[in-house]
């Protein structure tokens, strides 16, 4: 079982990083899962999310735009739901499974969650990212099994050509 996670301080580091990570891996392995991009605006408290879906290209919106004053989570689970299943079509044929963010949905047992068991069930190595809050729950949730990879691109995209070569061997 190949399952490795980043965890960098600083709003949205975690998300620039992984970006940055599935283009690198582009053209050597076939991936799929998400990567997130999120654009602050001037009138909202709260950034816009976007998911782009690594198997398909397709860019959801995952926040939900409540008013200039919203305050709390603005994830909308709907389209979540929509990118787990379409993340979940492209499982068979990829070689690597990226998950932006394992976050409190995923701490519930819900979102991501079952699909990371899942492609670690198929044998498919998985790369997640997972912020200092929700820390805890990821290690609960992997029961310790997961590798802290180092904020260092060269070292990850090592990490997961390594992974996959070594899983379709």
């Amino acid at each position: 079982m190949k399952l490795g996670y980043v965890s960098l301080p600083g709003r949205g580091a975690t998300d620039r990083f992984l970006a940055g990570l599935a283009t690198d891996l582009q053209g050597q392995l076939r991936l799929c899962g998400t990567v997130q991009t999120n654009t602050d605006r001037a009138d909202r408290r709260k950034c816009d999310m976007d998911l782009r879906l690594l198997a398909t290209g397709t860019v959801l919106r995952i926040s939900e735009d409540r008013g200039a004053l919203a305050r709390g989570c603005t994830l909308d689970t709907g389209v979540l739901a929509q990118a787990v299943a379409a993340t979940g079509a492209a499982l068979p044929g990829a070689d690597l499974l990226i998950v932006n963010k394992f976050g409190k949905t995923e701490a519930e047992g819900r979102g991501f969650a079952p699909l990371i068991a899942e492609a670690l069930c198929l044998g498919l190595p998985v790369l997640v990212g997972v912020n200092a809050l929700n820390l805890p729950a990821f290690d609960a949730f992997v029961e310790g099994l997961a590798e802290a990879l180092p904020a260092e691109p060269r070292a990850v995209v090592a990490w997961c050509l390594n992974a996959a070569l070594r899983d379709a061997a």
